[in-house]
């Protein structure tokens, strides 16, 4: 049987991978079949955690003029929303799971510290992490990438609405080159909007490796876990 490439990752869903086509919030039949392929990396000897955004449920810079840090805090509960649901359809699969938020909300889910969410890793349980850093203005890519660096993921598993990293909008330009590898540095070079500018230096700085795939057929998690060509190596 063939071992995957990595032994501890971090994935990172958006929120708006998760809605309802027909204008719901969540897509619960495309939940499970997310659960579905997650399992099937646990069962193969690796250790998950997931990220998500909240961009089905709420845009923090669309809140009408908002105060900021206000329109941020609605952010973060929207993707403890988010994250309750991955733990919920996670558990319906057959696997151990909780969800972990920066910011206590103890009734619904468990603090984050590194050494809990480190524990229940090597416990076997997935992980799901909500309220992104549990500040306002840093982007849930901000938080994806401190979060595995704290918990000392192998690579980062960006599950995105586009099958790689791309010079340019393939919808809009044909000419687009789609890029089976490249660096932190280039991205930042062209202007690439792979990561957001924070996340990108972090990753820089701290030397992590990240991965991008389409997530419109959820089998390209596992792909990407046993190291199947299905996107975008990022690195140093």
């Amino acid at each position: 049987m063939k071992k995957p490439k990595y032994h501890r990752v971090l994935l990172k869903l958006s929120g708006e991978a998760l809605a309802d086509k027909n204008g719901g919030i969540l897509d619960f039949a495309f939940l499970d079949r997310v659960a579905g392929v997650v399992k099937k990396c646990v069962d193969a000897g690796v250790q998950v955690a997931v990220i998500v955004g909240a961009g089905n449920i709420w845009r923090g810079r669309a809140g009408g003029g908002m105060d900021r840090t206000r329109a941020d805090h609605m952010g973060m509960l929207a993707t403890t929303i988010n994250a309750i649901a991955l733990e919920d359809a996670f558990k319906r699969a057959g696997m151990q799971a909780k969800t972990m938020t920066a910011i206590p909300m103890k009734a619904f889910a468990d603090p984050y510290t590194t050494r809990d969410a480190v524990a229940a890793l090597e416990a076997g349980q997935v992980v799901v992490f909500g309220c992104g850093l549990g500040a306002p203005y840093f982007s849930t890519d901000t938080a994806c990438v401190l979060r595995a660096a704290e918990i000392g993921a192998d690579c980062i598993l960006m599950a995105k609405n586009i099958d790689a990293i791309y010079s340019d909008d393939p919808k809009k330009n044909p000419n687009a080159v789609r890029y089976t590898d490249i660096t932190y540095k280039e991205i930042m070079e062209q202007g690439l909007r792979a990561l957001d500018l924070t996340a990108t230096i972090f990753c820089m700085d701290n030397n992590l490796t990240g991965y991008a795939f389409g997530l419109s057929d959820p089998e390209n998690i596992y792909r990407a876990v046993m190291g199947e060509p299905v996107g975008t190596a990022i690195h140093n």
